[in-house]
């Protein structure tokens, strides 16, 4: 009778401490049988981990492929044809300049033109005359000379025609009907975007003013500002990998060009750049960009990434506590690097942790917690 009363009152006292176990760690879970399978588990070891250094930069215009372009006559800017914004190409005019400089240069080349002519008739005469034995070779020579010197004055002033923006077929007119044109053109020394514009129809201009900023945007800088301390960590040519938020985080890559030698006395940075291609000039001047440089590497204990679990804005880890027990383990943990996060604290070497199927697992255990 003993035994009967016994084993009833021995079951529900198993019950019952089982009972207020479950309830005080409801961070545990435990899956049957079929479902086990599901679940890779691995030990946490040790890895070779390169740290991450992230900080925040901006797009900017590559400097070598930009161009400052300016009048090459003092006068008065009669038309502006192009806006910030515009493509424009090697040659484009770009504003249009009236200039008594201009008109001066012009009649300057009517005049070589005349010289030459007469030159080149002074030399046909002297060809004549020296067959009819009337004059000596030296006379010739002389002449042939002088024919040369013209011409060459002829050619420099078609030179400086072009210099101050007069198109070829202007001078072609110049030369044939002696007709002047009008007004000297600025023209686009290289291809690309106007990025600035200083010039109003009507100001006066002169040699030496900045006019138009044409940027080759096809190939643009990403500059970032490196926190002193970190400085040393960073060399020329190593791999920064480049987020822009306003394409979507759009990542690029490329190297480490350029550390500067000196830190901003207002932000105890140190600036760094790297240059990456641009062909679709999706990435503009100005842009904000995050800049990721990975450091060097160091053996440190690390997770996989799909281990990680995160519940009430912390980093968990399921560590395996039994064939088919699992309970949810909040841990600290570094930047991801390579498909790998370092442990900074809450797991020793060789845990058993679930690298396949955590996330499954955290909704079993969050149903058998409902329940």
């Amino acid at each position: 009778g003993c035994s009967k009363t016994e084993v009833p009152h021995a079951g529900s006292t198993t019950a019952s401490a089982e009972s207020p176990k479950a309830a005080v760690d409801p961070m545990s879970v435990e899956v049957k049988p079929d479902m086990a399978e599901r679940f890779k588990v691995m030990p946490a070891q040790v890895s070779e981990i390169a740290t991450m250094q992230e900080i925040s930069g901006r797009i900017d215009t590559n400097e070598r492929l930009v161009t400052r372009i300016g009048a090459a006559v003092t006068g008065r800017v009669t038309d502006v044809l192009t806006e910030v914004g515009d493509r424009v190409h090697s040659g484009q005019a770009m504003a249009r300049i009236a200039s008594p400089e201009l008109t001066t240069a012009q009649l300057t080349f009517l005049r070589a033109k005349s010289n030459a002519e007469l030159a080149e008739r002074a030399v046909e005469r002297a060809r004549q005359l020296i067959q009819a034995d009337v004059i000596g070779s030296a006379e010739v020579q002389r002449r042939e000379s002088e024919l040369s010197i013209s011409k060459a004055e002829l050619r420099a002033s078609a030179d400086q025609l072009r210099l101050m923006g007069v198109p070829s077929e202007g001078i072609a007119k110049l030369r044939d009907q002696g007709s002047l044109h009008p007004v000297a053109g600025v023209a686009a020394t290289s291809s690309g975007v106007v990025t600035e514009r200083k010039i109003s129809q009507g100001q006066v201009v002169q040699p030496g003013d900045q006019l138009f900023t044409v940027a080759d945007l096809s190939n643009v800088w990403v500059i970032g500002a490196l926190p002193e301390q970190a400085a040393r960590t960073v060399q020329l040519g190593q791999k920064i990998d480049v987020n822009v938020p306003a394409l979507g985080n759009r990542h690029l890559s490329g190297q480490v060009v350029y550390i500067s030698d000196t830190v901003s006395p207002e932000t105890r940075t140190v600036t760094i750049r790297t240059q990456v291609e641009n062909p679709k000039r999706e990435l503009k001047p100005q842009m904000l960009a995050n800049l990721r440089i990975a450091g060097h590497s160091s053996p440190q204990l690390a997770i996989p990434s799909g281990a990680v679990v995160r519940e009430s804005d912390r980093d968990h880890v399921y560590v395996q506590l039994a064939p088919r027990r699992f309970r949810l383990t909040a841990v600290e943990l570094g930047q991801e690097t390579g498909g790998k996060r370092p442990v900074l604290s809450g797991l020793t070497t060789g845990t058993p942790v679930v690298v396949e199927g955590a996330f499954h697992l955290n909704n079993e255990r969050k149903r058998a917690e409902l329940e």
